[in-house]
C-alpha cells in the first residue's frame, strides 16, 4: 500500500479517536442530556416528571471541607496522581481517587429544591470544575501546604534517593452559594419539621428512579444565561 495512504489512514482512525474520546466523554454527555431537559422554577416541578432546575447550591447540615482548598461545600472530587516512566513511555497512576457528597438544597428564585445523591447504590452522575490544582516535580518542591495533604494521604513526597516525585492534584467542589444544575425525577416531600426561611409544609426533591439517575454539576455551559458567573 502506498505510504502516503497509510499516513492517511493512520491520522483519520487517531482522529475518529479523539473524536470518540470527546463527544462520548462525561463532559459532553451531560452536556447534551440536560440540553434536552426542560429548566424549571420549583414551584413549576411536577410529580414524577424528569426536570432540571439550576439555583445556588445551599447546605442541609455542616458542610464537608475541600481536601485541600478546606472551602465549604457539599460535594468535592479529588485525585492525586504520580507520573510513573516505564521504559520509552510514561503514564499517570492514579495514587488517590475521592469523592464525598451530602444532600443539599438548590435555592432558585427564593424556592428550595432538595437533593440527595447517595453512594450506595450510587444514584447519580456528575461533573465538576477542576478549580484547584497542585503538582510537584523534580525542579519543584511541593508547597507546605501540598506536602501536608500528601501526608494525610500517606503519600511520600520524595523518592527513596530524595528526588522529588512527578505528582499531580486536582479538585473540583460544589461550593456554598455556588450557582449549579441538577436534573432528576420531581417528587414532592411532606416536612416534619419546618425550614428556616421557609414557609411551606412541602418541598420538592429531585431524585433517581429505575432508569434514571440523578446529574449533578456546576459547568457554566448548562447554566441559563443570567445566572452564569
Amino acid at each position: 500500500m502506498n505510504p502516503a495512504i497509510i499516513i492517511v489512514l493512520a491520522i483519520i482512525v487517531i482522529g475518529t479517536i479523539i473524536f470518540l474520546a470527546y463527544y462520548f466523554g462525561r463532559k459532553q454527555v451531560i452536556i447534551r442530556t440536560l440540553s434536552k431537559i426542560q429548566s424549571k422554577p420549583a414551584s413549576g416541578l411536577r410529580t414524577n416528571e424528569l426536570s432540571k432546575v439550576s439555583g445556588k447550591a445551599l447546605h442541609v447540615k455542616e458542610p464537608l471541607l475541600a481536601p485541600y482548598s478546606q472551602r465549604k461545600c457539599v460535594f468535592y472530587q479529588i485525585k492525586i496522581e504520580q507520573k510513573v516512566n516505564s521504559g520509552k513511555s510514561s503514564h499517570w497512576k492514579t495514587l488517590v481517587e475521592e469523592e464525598k457528597s451530602q444532600e443539599f438544597f438548590v435555592e432558585t428564585n427564593s424556592d428550595f429544591v432538595i437533593v440527595k445523591p447517595t453512594d450506595v447504590p450510587l444514584n447519580y452522575i456528575t461533573y465538576l470544575v477542576k478549580d484547584k490544582k497542585q503538582s510537584s516535580g523534580t525542579f519543584n518542591d511541593p508547597t507546605p501546604k501540598f506536602e501536608a495533604l500528601l501526608r494525610r494521604y500517606n503519600i511520600e513526597s520524595q523518592t527513596f534517593f530524595g528526588f522529588n516525585k512527578q505528582l499531580r492534584y486536582r479538585e473540583g467542589i460544589i461550593e456554598i452559594g455556588e450557582q449549579i444544575t441538577v436534573a432528576g425525577i420531581a417528587k414532592w416531600r411532606s416536612l416534619s419539621e419546618p425550614l428556616p426561611d421557609y414557609p411551606y409544609s412541602k418541598i420538592a426533591e429531585l431524585t433517581d428512579d429505575v432508569n434514571t439517575k440523578l446529574i449533578i454539576t456546576d459547568l457554566p455551559e448548562v447554566l441559563p444565561q443570567n445566572r452564569r458567573r
